[in-house]
Protein backbone atom coordinates (compact mmCIF):
# COMPACT_ATOMS: atom_id res chain seq x y z
CA UNK A 1 0.00 0.00 0.00
CA UNK A 2 2.56 2.40 0.56
CA UNK A 3 4.43 1.68 -2.89
CA UNK A 4 1.45 2.83 -4.33
CA UNK A 5 1.01 5.67 -2.88
CA UNK A 6 4.48 6.71 -3.18
CA UNK A 7 4.28 5.82 -7.13
CA UNK A 8 1.30 8.20 -7.38
CA UNK A 9 2.36 11.04 -5.88
CA UNK A 10 5.64 10.55 -7.99
CA UNK A 11 3.05 10.28 -11.11
CA UNK A 12 0.75 13.38 -9.87
CA UNK A 13 4.38 15.37 -9.60
CA UNK A 14 5.44 14.65 -13.10
CA UNK A 15 2.20 15.57 -14.87
CA UNK A 16 1.26 18.92 -12.61
CA UNK A 17 1.66 21.90 -14.40
CA UNK A 18 5.00 23.03 -12.93
CA UNK A 19 6.55 19.77 -13.91
CA UNK A 20 5.47 19.99 -17.46
CA UNK A 21 6.79 24.02 -17.61
CA UNK A 22 10.51 22.55 -16.58
CA UNK A 23 10.89 20.12 -19.03
CA UNK A 24 9.56 22.75 -21.44
CA UNK A 25 11.96 25.30 -20.71
CA UNK A 26 14.87 22.29 -21.15
CA UNK A 27 13.90 21.67 -24.62
CA UNK A 28 13.52 25.09 -25.91
CA UNK A 29 17.29 25.61 -24.37
CA UNK A 30 19.24 27.13 -27.31
CA UNK A 31 22.38 24.24 -28.24
CA UNK A 32 26.14 25.45 -26.83
CA UNK A 33 27.94 27.35 -29.49
CA UNK A 34 30.86 25.39 -31.48
CA UNK A 35 34.36 26.78 -31.53
CA UNK A 36 35.63 27.33 -34.52
CA UNK A 37 38.72 28.95 -35.94
CA UNK A 38 38.41 31.85 -38.56
CA UNK A 39 40.90 33.47 -41.35
CA UNK A 40 39.41 37.44 -42.14
CA UNK A 41 39.46 37.50 -45.84
CA UNK A 42 41.72 40.37 -47.54
CA UNK A 43 42.14 40.74 -51.09
CA UNK A 44 46.33 40.22 -51.79
CA UNK A 45 47.99 39.70 -54.93
CA UNK A 46 48.09 36.48 -56.25
CA UNK A 47 49.53 35.22 -60.12
CA UNK A 48 47.14 33.84 -62.51
CA UNK A 49 47.65 30.53 -63.19
CA UNK A 50 46.20 27.75 -65.25
CA UNK A 51 46.28 24.04 -64.68
CA UNK A 52 46.35 21.29 -66.73
CA UNK A 53 47.60 17.80 -67.84
CA UNK A 54 50.29 17.71 -70.60
CA UNK A 55 52.25 15.12 -72.90
CA UNK A 56 55.66 15.74 -74.01
CA UNK A 57 56.91 15.84 -77.59
CA UNK A 58 59.79 16.15 -79.38
CA UNK A 59 60.38 19.61 -81.07
CA UNK A 60 61.17 17.70 -84.30
CA UNK A 61 60.03 14.29 -84.85
CA UNK A 62 61.55 13.06 -88.30
CA UNK A 63 60.20 9.37 -90.22
CA UNK A 64 63.78 8.08 -91.88
CA UNK A 65 63.39 6.36 -95.26
CA UNK A 66 65.32 4.71 -98.02
CA UNK A 67 65.01 6.64 -101.36
CA UNK A 68 66.20 4.06 -103.83
CA UNK A 69 65.60 0.17 -103.60
CA UNK A 70 68.10 -2.41 -102.34
CA UNK A 71 70.17 -4.66 -100.33
CA UNK A 72 70.29 -3.23 -96.45
CA UNK A 73 73.98 -3.88 -96.19
CA UNK A 74 74.97 -2.15 -92.68
CA UNK A 75 73.77 -0.34 -89.80
CA UNK A 76 76.13 2.50 -88.66
CA UNK A 77 74.54 3.71 -85.72
CA UNK A 78 73.44 2.25 -82.06
CA UNK A 79 69.65 2.83 -81.21
CA UNK A 80 68.82 5.37 -78.84
CA UNK A 81 72.27 7.48 -79.57
CA UNK A 82 72.00 10.97 -79.93
CA UNK A 83 73.37 11.69 -83.82
CA UNK A 84 74.40 15.17 -85.54
CA UNK A 85 72.39 16.01 -88.32
CA UNK A 86 74.54 14.40 -91.35
CA UNK A 87 75.74 11.37 -89.78
CA UNK A 88 75.29 8.16 -91.54
CA UNK A 89 72.73 6.08 -90.44
CA UNK A 90 72.40 3.05 -93.03
CA UNK A 91 74.37 1.76 -96.19
CA UNK A 92 72.43 0.43 -99.31
CA UNK A 93 74.10 -1.86 -101.74
CA UNK A 94 75.99 0.90 -104.06
CA UNK A 95 77.13 -1.18 -107.11
CA UNK A 96 73.87 -1.29 -109.33
CA UNK A 97 73.78 2.52 -108.77
CA UNK A 98 77.89 2.56 -109.29
CA UNK A 99 77.09 0.74 -112.59
CA UNK A 100 74.29 2.93 -113.39
CA UNK A 101 76.64 6.14 -112.91
CA UNK A 102 79.64 4.69 -114.76
CA UNK A 103 76.72 3.92 -117.92
CA UNK A 104 75.49 7.50 -117.72
CA UNK A 105 79.18 9.11 -117.81
CA UNK A 106 79.63 6.71 -120.80
CA UNK A 107 76.40 8.23 -122.75
CA UNK A 108 77.60 11.93 -121.79
CA UNK A 109 80.68 11.24 -123.34
CA UNK A 110 79.46 10.01 -126.66
CA UNK A 111 77.08 12.81 -127.03
CA UNK A 112 79.61 15.00 -126.10
CA UNK A 113 81.91 13.77 -128.90
CA UNK A 114 78.40 13.76 -131.27
CA UNK A 115 77.73 17.54 -130.41
CA UNK A 116 81.52 18.80 -131.01
CA UNK A 117 80.87 17.08 -134.48
CA UNK A 118 77.50 18.50 -134.69
CA UNK A 119 79.05 22.05 -133.96
CA UNK A 120 82.25 21.90 -136.16
CA UNK A 121 80.27 20.68 -139.37
CA UNK A 122 77.56 23.53 -138.42
CA UNK A 123 79.98 26.25 -138.73
CA UNK A 124 81.81 24.85 -141.52
CA UNK A 125 78.33 24.54 -143.97
CA UNK A 126 77.91 27.76 -142.71
CA UNK A 127 80.91 29.09 -144.34
CA UNK A 128 79.53 27.49 -147.48
CA UNK A 129 76.44 28.83 -147.58
CA UNK A 130 77.71 32.37 -147.02
CA UNK A 131 79.38 32.23 -150.54
CA UNK A 132 76.57 30.13 -151.68
CA UNK A 133 78.57 27.16 -152.27
CA UNK A 134 75.74 25.00 -150.97
CA UNK A 135 72.18 25.29 -150.52
CA UNK A 136 70.39 27.05 -147.57
CA UNK A 137 68.70 23.94 -147.17
CA UNK A 138 71.49 21.92 -146.42
CA UNK A 139 73.16 24.65 -144.12
CA UNK A 140 69.98 24.96 -142.15
CA UNK A 141 69.98 20.75 -141.40
CA UNK A 142 73.59 21.53 -140.14
CA UNK A 143 72.10 24.29 -137.86
CA UNK A 144 69.33 21.74 -136.28
CA UNK A 145 71.38 18.62 -136.34
CA UNK A 146 74.13 21.35 -134.26
CA UNK A 147 71.32 21.96 -131.59
CA UNK A 148 69.99 18.52 -131.36
CA UNK A 149 73.02 17.61 -130.79
CA UNK A 150 73.17 20.53 -127.95
CA UNK A 151 69.76 18.80 -126.12
CA UNK A 152 70.87 15.15 -126.31
CA UNK A 153 74.16 16.42 -124.31
CA UNK A 154 71.77 18.59 -121.54
CA UNK A 155 69.79 14.97 -121.57
CA UNK A 156 72.73 13.12 -121.03
CA UNK A 157 74.10 15.22 -118.27
CA UNK A 158 70.49 15.04 -116.46
CA UNK A 159 71.18 11.31 -116.33
CA UNK A 160 74.83 11.62 -114.99
CA UNK A 161 73.30 14.01 -112.36
CA UNK A 162 70.69 11.56 -111.67
CA UNK A 163 73.00 8.63 -111.46
CA UNK A 164 74.77 10.70 -109.09
CA UNK A 165 71.99 11.20 -106.24
CA UNK A 166 70.35 8.08 -106.32
CA UNK A 167 74.45 6.69 -105.34
CA UNK A 168 74.31 9.00 -103.06
CA UNK A 169 71.15 7.92 -101.60
CA UNK A 170 72.64 4.89 -100.39
CA UNK A 171 74.45 6.72 -97.71
CA UNK A 172 71.32 7.13 -95.10
CA UNK A 173 71.73 10.10 -93.22
CA UNK A 174 70.44 12.15 -90.19
CA UNK A 175 68.45 14.77 -91.88
CA UNK A 176 68.60 16.68 -88.61
CA UNK A 177 70.48 16.22 -84.86
CA UNK A 178 68.02 14.45 -82.65
CA UNK A 179 67.76 10.99 -80.69
CA UNK A 180 67.83 7.91 -82.74
CA UNK A 181 64.95 5.42 -82.63
CA UNK A 182 65.31 1.82 -83.33
CA UNK A 183 65.93 0.20 -86.62
CA UNK A 184 62.92 -1.09 -88.37
CA UNK A 185 64.81 -2.98 -90.99
CA UNK A 186 67.44 -6.04 -90.79
CA UNK A 187 70.54 -6.17 -92.38
CA UNK A 188 70.05 -7.69 -95.57
CA UNK A 189 66.09 -6.64 -96.10
CA UNK A 190 65.23 -5.31 -99.57
CA UNK A 191 63.60 -2.42 -98.90
CA UNK A 192 62.31 0.02 -101.55
CA UNK A 193 61.22 3.65 -101.19
CA UNK A 194 57.28 2.24 -102.83
CA UNK A 195 56.42 0.07 -99.93
CA UNK A 196 56.53 -0.22 -96.07
CA UNK A 197 59.62 -1.49 -96.05
CA UNK A 198 61.12 2.31 -96.36
CA UNK A 199 60.66 3.39 -93.42
CA UNK A 200 64.22 2.46 -91.37
CA UNK A 201 64.18 4.44 -88.25
CA UNK A 202 62.87 7.72 -86.67
CA UNK A 203 64.72 10.91 -84.64
CA UNK A 204 63.33 13.22 -82.60
CA UNK A 205 64.89 16.06 -81.78
CA UNK A 206 64.67 16.55 -77.58
CA UNK A 207 66.31 19.63 -76.77
CA UNK A 208 64.30 22.02 -76.60
CA UNK A 209 61.04 19.68 -75.84
CA UNK A 210 57.67 20.49 -76.70
CA UNK A 211 54.48 19.94 -74.45
CA UNK A 212 50.99 20.26 -75.17
CA UNK A 213 47.92 20.46 -73.35
CA UNK A 214 44.77 21.88 -73.71
CA UNK A 215 43.22 24.91 -71.32
CA UNK A 216 38.94 25.23 -71.44
CA UNK A 217 37.97 28.10 -73.60
CA UNK A 218 37.13 30.32 -70.34
CA UNK A 219 40.58 29.55 -69.34
CA UNK A 220 42.00 30.62 -72.12
CA UNK A 221 39.91 33.85 -72.86
CA UNK A 222 41.52 34.87 -69.33
CA UNK A 223 44.72 34.20 -70.34
CA UNK A 224 44.52 36.08 -73.32
CA UNK A 225 43.23 39.15 -70.74
CA UNK A 226 46.26 38.69 -69.00
CA UNK A 227 48.71 38.31 -71.88
CA UNK A 228 49.21 35.59 -73.58
CA UNK A 229 53.10 36.34 -74.91
CA UNK A 230 54.49 37.12 -71.81
CA UNK A 231 52.88 34.00 -70.21
CA UNK A 232 55.22 31.24 -68.54
CA UNK A 233 55.21 27.65 -68.40
CA UNK A 234 56.61 25.85 -65.59
CA UNK A 235 55.48 21.47 -65.31
CA UNK A 236 55.61 19.37 -62.43
CA UNK A 237 56.95 15.20 -63.38
CA UNK A 238 55.13 12.28 -62.36
CA UNK A 239 57.27 11.79 -59.14
CA UNK A 240 55.74 15.39 -57.71
CA UNK A 241 58.98 17.35 -58.19
CA UNK A 242 59.33 20.14 -60.36
CA UNK A 243 60.97 20.58 -63.55
CA UNK A 244 64.09 23.68 -62.88
CA UNK A 245 63.75 25.39 -66.28
CA UNK A 246 60.68 27.67 -67.16
CA UNK A 247 59.56 27.35 -70.62
CA UNK A 248 57.29 29.57 -73.32
CA UNK A 249 53.70 29.17 -75.21
CA UNK A 250 55.09 29.13 -78.61
CA UNK A 251 51.53 27.91 -80.42
CA UNK A 252 47.73 28.74 -79.48
CA UNK A 253 45.29 26.79 -81.07
CA UNK A 254 42.61 29.21 -83.58
CA UNK A 255 39.73 26.92 -82.78
CA UNK A 256 37.22 25.75 -79.51
CA UNK A 257 37.37 22.10 -79.92
CA UNK A 258 33.67 21.65 -80.27
CA UNK A 259 33.50 18.20 -78.63
CA UNK A 260 35.83 19.22 -75.05
CA UNK A 261 35.24 23.04 -75.31
CA UNK A 262 38.98 23.32 -75.56
CA UNK A 263 42.03 25.02 -77.28
CA UNK A 264 45.33 23.27 -77.81
CA UNK A 265 48.23 24.90 -76.85
CA UNK A 266 51.76 24.19 -76.83
CA UNK A 267 55.02 24.85 -74.69
CA UNK A 268 58.59 24.78 -75.52
CA UNK A 269 61.14 23.84 -72.99
CA UNK A 270 64.96 23.81 -72.88
CA UNK A 271 65.97 20.30 -72.24
CA UNK A 272 69.74 20.19 -72.61
CA UNK A 273 70.52 16.82 -70.21
CA UNK A 274 67.19 15.28 -71.71
CA UNK A 275 65.83 14.47 -68.57
CA UNK A 276 62.09 14.89 -70.02
CA UNK A 277 61.65 12.65 -72.80
CA UNK A 278 58.95 12.25 -75.56
CA UNK A 279 55.38 10.81 -74.64
CA UNK A 280 56.19 12.08 -70.87
CA UNK A 281 52.80 13.01 -69.00
CA UNK A 282 53.51 15.85 -66.58
CA UNK A 283 51.55 18.81 -65.01
CA UNK A 284 51.10 22.11 -67.05
CA UNK A 285 50.66 25.09 -65.27
CA UNK A 286 50.62 28.63 -66.97
CA UNK A 287 51.85 32.05 -65.31
CA UNK A 288 50.38 35.06 -67.00
CA UNK A 289 50.97 38.00 -64.73
CA UNK A 290 48.99 38.62 -61.34
CA UNK A 291 45.86 39.66 -60.30
CA UNK A 292 43.80 40.46 -56.57
CA UNK A 293 42.11 37.42 -54.86
CA UNK A 294 40.99 35.89 -52.04
CA UNK A 295 43.42 32.69 -50.95
CA UNK A 296 41.60 30.18 -48.41
CA UNK A 297 43.47 26.85 -46.79
CA UNK A 298 42.61 24.06 -49.43
CA UNK A 299 40.97 22.43 -46.22
CA UNK A 300 38.66 25.41 -45.80
CA UNK A 301 36.91 24.47 -49.15
CA UNK A 302 34.40 22.19 -49.20
CA UNK A 303 32.59 20.51 -52.50
CA UNK A 304 29.03 18.93 -52.55
CA UNK A 305 27.33 18.21 -55.81
CA UNK A 306 25.88 22.01 -56.57
CA UNK A 307 30.05 22.92 -56.43
CA UNK A 308 32.69 24.61 -54.08
CA UNK A 309 31.62 26.36 -51.17
CA UNK A 310 32.98 27.63 -47.30
CA UNK A 311 31.81 28.42 -44.03
CA UNK A 312 31.59 31.99 -42.89
CA UNK A 313 31.34 32.94 -39.84
CA UNK A 314 27.82 35.59 -40.14
CA UNK A 315 26.84 37.35 -36.70
CA UNK A 316 27.86 34.38 -34.74
CA UNK A 317 25.88 31.62 -36.77
CA UNK A 318 27.79 29.30 -39.55
CA UNK A 319 26.30 30.07 -43.43
CA UNK A 320 27.48 28.18 -46.24
CA UNK A 321 29.09 30.55 -49.15
CA UNK A 322 29.02 28.77 -52.68
CA UNK A 323 32.64 30.13 -54.44
CA UNK A 324 34.05 30.28 -57.77
CA UNK A 325 37.60 28.46 -57.15
CA UNK A 326 40.81 29.57 -58.94
CA UNK A 327 43.68 27.61 -59.23
CA UNK A 328 46.05 26.26 -56.37
CA UNK A 329 48.59 28.40 -54.64
CA UNK A 330 51.38 26.00 -52.54
CA UNK A 331 48.24 24.70 -49.49
CA UNK A 332 45.56 27.51 -50.23
CA UNK A 333 43.33 27.64 -52.88
CA UNK A 334 42.79 31.27 -55.25
CA UNK A 335 39.09 32.08 -54.94
CA UNK A 336 38.02 34.35 -57.64
CA UNK A 337 34.07 34.71 -56.53
CA UNK A 338 31.63 34.52 -53.91
CA UNK A 339 33.27 36.32 -50.79
CA UNK A 340 34.00 39.64 -49.77
CA UNK A 341 36.44 41.70 -48.12
CA UNK A 342 36.41 41.38 -43.90
CA UNK A 343 34.11 38.35 -43.92
CA UNK A 344 35.48 35.19 -41.48
CA UNK A 345 35.98 32.17 -43.52
CA UNK A 346 35.59 29.03 -40.89
CA UNK A 347 38.55 26.89 -40.94
CA UNK A 348 38.24 23.73 -38.88
CA UNK A 349 35.36 21.75 -37.09
CA UNK A 350 33.80 22.01 -40.73
CA UNK A 351 32.26 18.29 -40.67
CA UNK A 352 30.16 19.40 -37.61
CA UNK A 353 28.62 22.51 -39.06
CA UNK A 354 25.32 22.70 -39.86
CA UNK A 355 23.37 26.06 -41.18
CA UNK A 356 22.52 28.31 -38.62
CA UNK A 357 24.17 26.72 -36.12
CA UNK A 358 26.26 29.02 -33.38
CA UNK A 359 29.94 29.62 -33.48
CA UNK A 360 32.21 30.97 -31.42
CA UNK A 361 34.82 32.66 -33.23
CA UNK A 362 38.46 32.96 -32.52
CA UNK A 363 41.54 33.95 -35.08
CA UNK A 364 43.07 31.42 -36.31
CA UNK A 365 46.41 30.70 -35.18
Amino acid sequence: MRRFSLSLLVFITACSPGGAQDGGKKAAAPPDALAVSTIEMAPRSVPVSFEAVGRTEGSREVQVRARVSGILERQLYNEGDAVAAGAPLFRIERAPFEIELAQARGVLAEVLARQELSEQEHERLKGLADRRAISQKEADQASSAARQSLAAVQVAQARVRQAELNLSYTNVTAPIGGITGRALQSIGSLVSPSNDSALLTTLTRGDPIWVRFALSEAEYSRLRGSGEKNAQVEIELADGKPYPSKGRLNFAGSTVDGTTGTVQMRAELPNSKHVLLPGQYVRVRVLAGTQQAFVVPRTAVVQNETGRFVWVSDGGKATPRPIRAGSWLGADWVVLDGLKSGEQVIVDNLVRLRPGMPVQAKKAG
